[in-house]
């Protein structure tokens, strides 16, 4: 199978079961709602080493944000609801309490599973804080120097998926880059997924396991260019680098978007601008029950 010349490999990525939670942060512009949401999503690329992976959903208007307010919708994702409820009133303490006019928000309503963000936070406003029900959602009022910090009690959690992706392999480094960004873009259009390494991209894609016994995951050798010849490698003679785009979603259909939509855009480069093949990590199965076979997804 080609797409405007470019091979698609007869593959799939494998995903596995996660929880994630939606987080609302609004503030006084848009400005400050990004200064807020990029801090939370700092050092949140894996949950290897990070315990959470988060990032950036959209933009919210003042319509469409539960204060008026311009908004920013960020998702979380973890492997379990405890991993969640450990992680997130941390992290929104520490970054989103913490910048100059911002509320946080639950974006996930009515679900059965929660964890804690105004619950456990209130105790910063030393016993000044007080609640409010509204339509039966608990606010809290925690008094700050710049006003107030309006924090929702609890943020809604949900099922998802985590650990879709595809790869990009082409001649060089700046080529495969460049479609890469494009790709990245078109999957930020995606509603309820997220893309959350660095740029929305990985450069140094890993494997399960590792020669050294305190390692659990490590560089993924067959697809590094520089090892041609030492290893039993993928790359043919033209592939001169690889990158990677992990996607963690609600769901299935919402991976497959992604997908689609970001191979497709990758593919749009083709052999003249550099990308000859599009591959997907996956360890015979035996990872996670999400198979996303390629061909499928774009034929």
């Amino acid at each position: 199978m080609k797409i405007n010349g470019v091979e698609i490999d007869d593959t799939f990525a494998e995903a596995f079961p996660m929880k994630a939670t939606r987080i609302i942060i609004t503030a006084m512009n848009l400005k400050w709602a990004y200064h807020a949401a990029n801090a939370l999503r700092g050092f949140a690329t894996s949950v290897i080493a990070c315990g959470v992976e988060a990032d950036i959903e959209h933009e919210l208007k003042p319509s469409e944000t539960p204060d008026g307010r311009p908004g920013i919708s960020v998702m979380i994702f973890a492997m379990s609801t405890r991993q969640l409820a450990k992680q997130i009133p941390i992290r929104v303490g520490q970054t989103i309490m913490t910048t100059a006019t911002t509320a946080c928000y639950s974006g996930i309503l009515d679900s059965e599973e929660t964890v804690p963000m105004g619950r456990n936070l209130r105790y910063f406003g030393d016993g000044y804080q007080i609640s409010k029900v509204i339509n039966g959602r608990r606010f809290w009022r925690i008094p700050v120097m710049h006003g107030e910090f309006i924090c929702e009690e609890s943020a809604g959690v949900t099922r998802a998926i985590g650990g879709g992706n595809f790869l990009i392999l082409g001649k060089t480094a700046r080529q495969v880059l460049a479609a890469s960004e494009k790709a990245v873009e078109a999957i930020n259009a995606v509603p309820g997924v997220i893309t959350a390494f660095p740029g929305g991209i990985v450069g140094s894609g890993s494997k399960v396991g590792s020669k050294y016994a305190f390692l659990g995951a490590s560089t993924n050798e067959a697809y590094c260019p520089t090892l041609k010849g030492q290893v039993k490698s993928e790359l043919p003679e033209n592939i001169g680098s690889v990158l990677e785009i992990v996607i963690d979603g609600v769901d299935e259909e919402s991976i497959n978007e992604a997908m689609r939509v970001g191979v497709t855009t990758a593919c749009s480069y083709g052999p003249k601008k550099g990308i000859y093949r599009i591959s997907a990590g996956n360890y015979g199965g035996n990872l996670g029950p999400h198979l996303f076979y390629l061909r499928k997804i774009l034929s």
